[in-house]
């Protein structure tokens, strides 16, 4: 459904963000199918977003005011007012600045994908020296992945499908690129730790991917996931994970702790200023046609992150 909503206005400790760009992630579409019930009766869908502060509430800095800006968890946390729309009005918080060089439809995939990879890469602390696996390495999530851990200096293997899903693997920063549709994952892992295994592990399918993961993990090391489409209730063997001191964390982005959450921000910020950063765009759609945008984010396949341009 389109219309018109009168332009919102900035509350206490709020921003106004005139949108350039929305961000079409997964999680969205479910919430507009139902998956996953809305919070009010009629939302605007879309969490992530860029554009540029127009005005602002009572106790914000002024200074706001004309600053490019990237944001996210607009349709979250409650909040009805998504990113799909020309305007919205959110807590400052949840705005970071944003550099002159990287555009309004790139920021627009930093949200959820980035931060969501963040909080995964970081789960348990720095990962300077450390060997990481990141499995579905090309994906939205796991390319941040991939690239967050190199710059924060790890040596990072990937999974992938296809020779065109390693290639954007390597340069993101991944050392070794192993295809998980045609080789072992468990015994290239060892082959490249010598036996030991990897010390920590980004999962985007924990339980479809239990067997490899488990088997990849040193002694000691640690998982973070953030999906499990490929089987919710995986049977696994917590006697085992425990003579090994291994230690799992489920992520979800809106509901982490909000001291990780403003880390995220202030990494990616500093992250996205360094040269040589992806932020890919897989395509590009109209605010009349974002009902599309969905149906092509539902149908899969995309490399990297469907973007609304929300200005006329």
């Amino acid at each position: 459904m389109t219309g018109e909503l009168p332009t919102p206005d900035p509350k206490r400790r709020e921003v106004r963000v005139r949108l350039e760009a929305s961000g079409v992630n997964p999680s969205d579409t479910y919430r507009r199918r139902g998956a996953v019930p809305a919070e009010h009766p009629r939302v605007i869908p879309n969490s992530d977003g860029a554009g540029i502060v127009d005005a602002v509430g009572d106790e914000v800095d002024p200074a706001w005011v004309g600053k490019r800006v990237w944001l996210y968890n607009g349709q979250r946390n409650g909040r009805w007012m998504g990113t799909a729309a020309e305007y919205i009005a959110l807590d400052v918080d949840l705005v970071r600045a944003l550099p002159g060089h990287v555009s309004f439809a790139e920021a627009a995939t930093l949200g959820i994908p980035g931060m969501t990879a963040h909080g995964c890469v970081f789960a348990f602390g720095s990962v300077q020296g450390r060997t990481i696996l990141v499995t579905g390495g090309a994906g939205a999530v796991g390319h941040y992945a991939v690239q967050l851990a190199a710059w924060a200096g790890a040596r990072v293997i990937a999974t992938v499908s296809s020779d065109e899903k390693a290639e954007r693997a390597r340069q993101g920063g991944a050392e070794w690129i192993i295809n998980y549709r045609t080789e072992d994952v468990a015994a290239r892992v060892a082959d490249i730790t010598t036996g030991v295994g990897v010390d920590h592990v980004v999962d985007v399918d924990l339980g479809g991917n239990l067997h490899p993961v488990l088997a990849s993990v040193r002694h000691g090391g640690t998982i973070a996931y953030y999906a499990t489409n490929g089987n919710q209730e995986p049977q696994i063997d917590l006697r085992a994970l425990m003579f090994r001191n291994v230690a799992i964390r489920a992520f979800v982005l809106p509901t982490s702790p909000v001291a990780d959450r403003v880390r995220a921000q202030d990494d990616l910020t500093a992250f996205i200023r360094t040269p040589g950063r992806i932020l890919s765009v897989a395509e590009r759609f109209p605010l009349l046609q974002t009902a599309a945008a969905h149906k092509s984010v539902e149908a899969g396949g995309k490399v990297g992150t469907v973007v609304v341009e929300c200005s006329r």
